[in-house]
């Protein structure tokens, strides 16, 4: 198949090239999909698309007339695609579980070094200066973790937690009895979470029901000094009210992966040029905010294998065979098609 990939990087050609054994064709756009860049794939039967890639109905609508039948999404998140605009039309899988490891140990990594100050400190020794002063972090043993989403990435967090000899709190839709009782968890309402947690994890899909569900009013629930972590979805969090809580000292700090307007920036270098979104740029002045690029993901094994999940999803999909990590606007109704025929349409 000839494959057109959007918002490529050097990481992603070498991978998938590395990986692509059946001799599909890939041409690698590094620009985003969106209406202006969606006549590209004109041409082509099959794209793959990132999580900044923009599918709306407009653009839906471009790549069918172009003759596109198949979204690969090398990503495990698909808030960025309208279903509905695409159902019946053109088929859309993703790579459901690329490595829960990798997001989770980067979020134990942005938790200590946060509470043990390692990204001032590093900045600090470079310049000479040895003091700790105002480098106070406190004992993870004994203190209350809240991990909302115990899917696999919260799963192996808590774990991680657990050896730290942590508390835990969790809240999930469909909690896991199972690994509760082994992993010592405590299910609760999102309130009491919110109330009893020195650090809060997120771990939960973007839907229309968590858009925001960190925001002034749940933040006013939680504890002077509490942790706030994400490395799930940026629109979890309202931007606006976390820089308030931050600057009246009652968020002890945070650590971001993802940003709810991180389109823009996010997977580019900037260093030459200035930050115009001004929220971003005040959650970079604080001391106490730790971001990253939406790096979680990044590992060597992840690569690997949303490289062959996104092939292999291309080659059920060629040979006509059972679409296991298609996604469609229907996939949670009844109606779905997809458990008689193995497809959603």
């Amino acid at each position: 198949m000839r494959i057109a990939f959007y918002d490529s990087k050097p990481y992603d050609e070498k991978s998938f090239n590395s990986r692509n054994t059946e001799g599909h064709k890939f041409t690698f756009f590094k620009t985003r999909l969106n209406e202006r860049t969606a006549r590209l794939a004109a041409g082509y039967e099959v794209i793959c698309a990132f999580v900044n890639d923009e599918i709306s109905r407009e653009v839906a609508g471009i790549l069918y007339e172009g003759g596109v039948r198949l979204i690969v999404l090398r990503s495990a998140g698909y808030n960025n695609v309208d279903l509905k605009a695409v159902y019946g039309r053109i088929h859309v899988l993703r790579v459901p579980s690329y490595s829960p490891h990798a997001v989770a140990e980067h979020t134990a990594a942005l938790l200590l070094s946060l509470n043990r100050n390692i990204h001032r400190a590093y900045y600090r020794t470079r310049d000479n200066n040895f003091s700790i002063d105002g480098f106070l972090g406190f004992d993870l043993n004994g203190k209350t973790a809240g991990v909302v989403g115990t899917g696999k990435i919260g799963r192996i967090l808590i774990k991680i937690l657990h050896g730290f000899g942590m508390n835990i709190l969790a809240y999930d839709g469909w909690p896991d009895g199972g690994f509760a009782a082994k992993y010592d968890v405590k299910y609760v309402d999102l309130d009491e979470l919110y109330t009893k947690s020195d650090i809060i994890s997120l771990h939960c899909p973007l839907t229309p029901e968590t858009q925001h569900m960190i925001n002034a009013e749940s933040i006013g629930k939680m504890k002077d000094d509490v942790m706030l972590i994400n490395t799930g979805r940026g629109q979890l969090i309202d931007t606006t009210a976390l820089i308030e809580a931050l600057k009246a000292g009652h968020i002890g700090s945070a650590g971001l992966d993802v940003y709810e307007e991180e389109g823009e920036y996010f997977f580019e270098d900037f260093s030459s040029s200035m930050v115009e979104d001004d929220v971003l740029a005040r959650l970079l002045t604080f001391n106490n905010v730790l971001v990253t690029s939406h790096q979680a993901f990044f590992t060597k094994e992840a690569l690997s294998n949303i490289a062959d999940t996104t092939l292999k999803n291309v080659s059920a999909w060629v040979n006509n065979e059972n679409l296991e990590n298609e996604i469609c606007y229907r996939c949670d109704k009844d109606n779905c098609r997809k458990k008689e025929k193995g497809r959603c349409f």
